[in-house]
């Protein structure tokens, strides 16, 4: 019996020391795509983002579902245009002095079928103009990018969880490091959002007041 319950012991153990080589392994791994997910069926939560991060999208709910690599889910047909809206998405729609505004992408797949799109920061482009000038483009001053592979459920939507922050200063890829960027006049001056992403744009910008 004493032979017997040593054996249980040492299976238990190994099984432990097993289970903790997993973890740590996840950890070095790609364990970020199960702990960050940037993409929701409900609007952007995130109070306080990165002014000039872009997002790297991950699906979080049922609506997309990621693949770990910048590749074709296999069955399921690239999206096409007739088959994407992408929608810019702003926390308001007047700001008061000091208040940043808050850039997020909506992506409403309206065909009939699941269709994949990499919406990984490396596609998307968030854009502030008013009229014909424009102010700032996040990927002025992008220091990394990366893919991400997603298939959209027919008949879905899903919001970009983390926004994007305009710091509404004036953005050129030779300013990136200056503290002192022109900044956008308020006092009711109406600028308009713009984005894409997966090689789809907005068909609408969306409009936005600053005071």
């Amino acid at each position: 019996m004493s032979r017997q319950s040593a054996a249980v012991y040492r299976r238990r153990r190994l099984a432990v020391l097993v289970l903790l080589v997993l973890v740590l392994a996840a950890v070095g791994g790609g364990v970020w795509l199960a702990i960050a997910q940037p993409w929701s069926a409900a609007a952007p939560a995130d109070p306080t983002p990165d002014p000039e991060a872009t997002t790297t999208p991950t699906p979080e709910s049922s609506s997309a579902t990621p693949s770990p690599e910048p590749t074709e889910t296999p069955g399921i047909a690239a999206c096409t245009a007739e088959d994407v809206v992408v929608t810019a998405v702003t926390d308001a729609d007047t700001y008061p002095a000091e208040a940043l505004p808050q850039l997020s992408i909506s992506l409403t797949n309206r065909g009939a079928a699941d269709c994949t799109l990499n919406v990984g920061s490396s596609t998307q482009t968030f854009t502030v103009s008013s009229g014909d000038d424009v102010w700032w483009r996040s990927t002025h001053c992008q220091s990394e990018s990366s893919d991400m592979i997603v298939t959209l459920e027919a008949g879905s939507s899903v919001t970009s969880a983390t926004p994007v922050v305009w710091d509404r200063t004036r953005s050129s890829t030779e300013t990136c490091a200056e503290q002192n960027r022109p900044r956008a006049p308020g006092g009711g001056a109406s600028y308009h959002v713009a984005v894409s992403i997966g090689g789809f744009s907005s068909e609408t910008p969306k409009q936005i007041m600053l005071r």
